[in-house]
């Protein structure tokens, strides 16, 4: 009798058998639900943003960040990280977890800057991205106010903000908190153990 040769599943050595019953999720019991199918803690912005504040500002994970941030990591892949743990522990929902992303790239750029690391990256393949490429001075900026192009007689000149977090973006208490304490904070962090 001839051996038939091994398929794919049996040479990568998976039973396709021993895997979850489909609909088996569901069959947990109800009286110990996972931390994200219970209600959120924090169901407002201004709330979960404060809390996630003094969760990054404390000196031991503040130093950490530091390090991470001048080692290289993306500021994003940081906030997802920290905004998924949150979710997985139930803090806030999927919705309010999206909601807290912009002021919490805000917050790890205030930290990024007060530690004077200048050279951060905000997210990964930034340096090959076409959007921030500064144009050339031969290009002519569009009036964005009348949808008219400029001619090359016009002399105006285009102010591009820093991004500095701004009422709109962040809670303005929180915003104060992140003026007059990170700053503290920060240089407490970045100093060595054995300075004073």
């Amino acid at each position: 009798m001839a051996r038939l040769e091994k398929n794919s599943i049996e040479e990568a050595g998976v039973n396709p058998f021993n895997a979850p019953i489909p609909g088996e999720g569901m069959t947990n019991s109800p009286d110990n639900p996972k931390a994200w199918e219970r209600p959120p803690e924090h169901s407002d912005e201004d709330t979960a943003m404060k809390e996630l504040y003094l969760l990054l500002t404390e000196q031991d994970k503040l130093r950490e960040l530091i390090r991470i941030i001048d080692e290289g990591i993306a500021l994003d892949e940081i906030a997802q990280v920290v905004l998924y743990k949150g979710y997985t522990e139930g803090k806030y929902n999927p919705d309010l977890m999206l909601l807290l992303v912009e002021p919490t790239i805000y917050l790890l750029i205030s930290i990024a800057d007060y530690a004077e690391i200048k050279d951060y990256v905000l997210y990964e393949g930034e340096d090959n991205d076409p959007d921030t490429e500064i144009p050339d001075d031969n290009i002519i900026p569009v009036d964005v106010e009348n949808d008219d192009i400029p001619t090359k007689d016009t002399n105006e000149t285009f102010d591009i903000e820093k991004g500095e977090p701004d009422s709109s973006s962040i809670d303005s208490s929180l915003l104060a908190r992140i003026k007059d304490e990170l700053p503290a904070k920060v240089k407490a962090a970045t100093m060595e153990e054995g300075e004073v």
